[in-house]
């Protein structure tokens, strides 16, 4: 982490801190309904203000059309943060101009503002110099804490680092330390569970990961385009037969790197895709025409697990199998109990993300026994794919 500057670098009292947060939060009639992302931001407006800086926080919310629509608005937001701080948050009707400056004014040390949708200017995220020196006249630092927009160079989460002093919040602090142990500097051996439907959705994410893990662990439908590159029967089941041969490069580029691909031995098959369907266990090598693979067996389960024992680091984006249909997410929970055990055990370090793989270690009741879980979807599928995120870049010390 030394290569970032965080809050312990940063002198706050007195301060104007603009503070890039992730307030995109799910709203049913006019309420937010999951308070999580505003939650992982708490730590650092608490440290920010505890220390006497002025909060200034900036956000996007949704994917507003033309400039400003109440539907977008962050006022709701304000109230739901403020409940969860414990203390007012006021709020500006624009992220720049007037209201905004005025709002700002009237700070004391300590206090917290969040100032209206970012997305609301066009040149939000044009990352427009104009737009961005505009932002930047409101504040004396920058702080981001929004590793969710990391993979974006927009005004908020790029441009912004470049004008002012600029540091990681504790948020984006913890995200860039886990995800250093997980790939950068791990603990070996490493495995990568890498599941969903799609190999062509996560091409860039396997490459990247055989040069880097020691063994690479497939499930969910993508497992079957790679039994199919193997020869193997898939029945009815979900494959991407136009891929066989990339697969079948994938797992040769692997063993190239010294990486060992993880396909699964037996799988649970059925005639439908619905919860409940009557279903069996068979051999991979006995899956018929009229099957579905729908997980993995209990002698993959048991492979994955025997793997695990002796890993150091496991890094995890996917389920094995269909997982929200029972009793098709036997194979995800199996292992994702065996890999908490062994996080708590002090054995393994893990870190998940995305969000059907945050849903199934919900869903297994072990999601809080990881060592970290990642709610940043597409910033974090772009960092195991090997991108440069722009908005951590920025960061870094030169």
């Amino acid at each position: 982490m030394s290569a970032f500057r965080t809050l312990d670098q940063a002198a706050l009292a007195g301060q104007r801190v603009l503070v890039r947060v992730d307030l995109n939060v799910p709203m049913e009639n006019g309420h937010v309904s999951d308070t999580t992302r505003i939650d992982r931001v708490l730590p650092t407006i608490r440290e920010i203000s505890g220390k006497g800086g002025k909060v200034i926080l900036l956000a996007h919310f949704g994917r507003p059309k033309n400039g400003p629509d109440a539907e977008n608005s962050l006022k709701p937001v304000a109230a739901a943060l403020s409940a969860q701080l414990g203390k007012p948050v006021a709020f500006a009707a624009d992220c720049i101009g007037a209201s905004a400056s005025e709002a700002i004014a009237k700070l004391h040390d300590g206090d917290v503002l969040l100032l209206e949708n970012t997305r609301f200017h066009k040149a939000e995220e044009k990352n427009d110099p104009a737009f961005v020196s505009e932002l930047a006249k409101l504040g004396d630092l920058y702080v981001n804490d929004a590793f969710s927009a990391a993979h974006r160079a927009h005004a908020s989460t790029e441009g912004l680092a470049h004008k002012l002093p600029a540091y990681a919040g504790r948020g984006m602090q913890a995200e860039l330390e886990a995800l250093g142990h997980a790939l950068e500097h791990p603990q070996r051996p490493v495995a990568a569970v890498v599941g969903g439907a799609k190999v062509s959705s996560k091409l860039d994410l396997l490459g990247n990961l055989s040069k880097k893990v020691d063994y690479l662990i497939i499930g969910g439908g993508m497992a079957n385009t790679f039994l199919a590159a193997e020869g193997k029967a898939v029945g009815k089941s979900l494959c991407e037969k136009d891929l066989l041969e990339t697969a079948r490069s994938i797992i040769k580029e692997a063993r190239d790197n010294k990486c060992e691909i993880i396909l699964p031995v037996d799988v649970v098959v059925a005639s439908e895709f619905k919860a409940h369907a009557p279903s069996k266990t068979v051999s991979v090598d006995a899956v018929s025409a009229d099957d579905m693979i729908l997980d993995i067996g209990p002698a993959s389960v048991a492979r994955i697990e025997t793997l695990l024992t002796t890993t150091k680091t496991l890094v995890w984006n996917g389920p094995f199998g269909a997982f929200e249909l029972e009793p098709f997410n036997a194979g995800t929970n199996a292992v994702a109990r065996v890999a908490a055990s062994l996080t708590k055990a002090g054995k393994l370090v893990t870190v998940a993300g995305g969000g059907d793989t945050v849903s199934a270690l919900n869903q297994a009741g072990v999601a809080d026994d990881f060592t970290y879980i990642s709610t940043a979807g597409g910033a974090f599928l772009e960092w195991l794919e090997g991108k440069v995120l722009p908005g951590v870049e920025a960061l870094r010390t030169k």
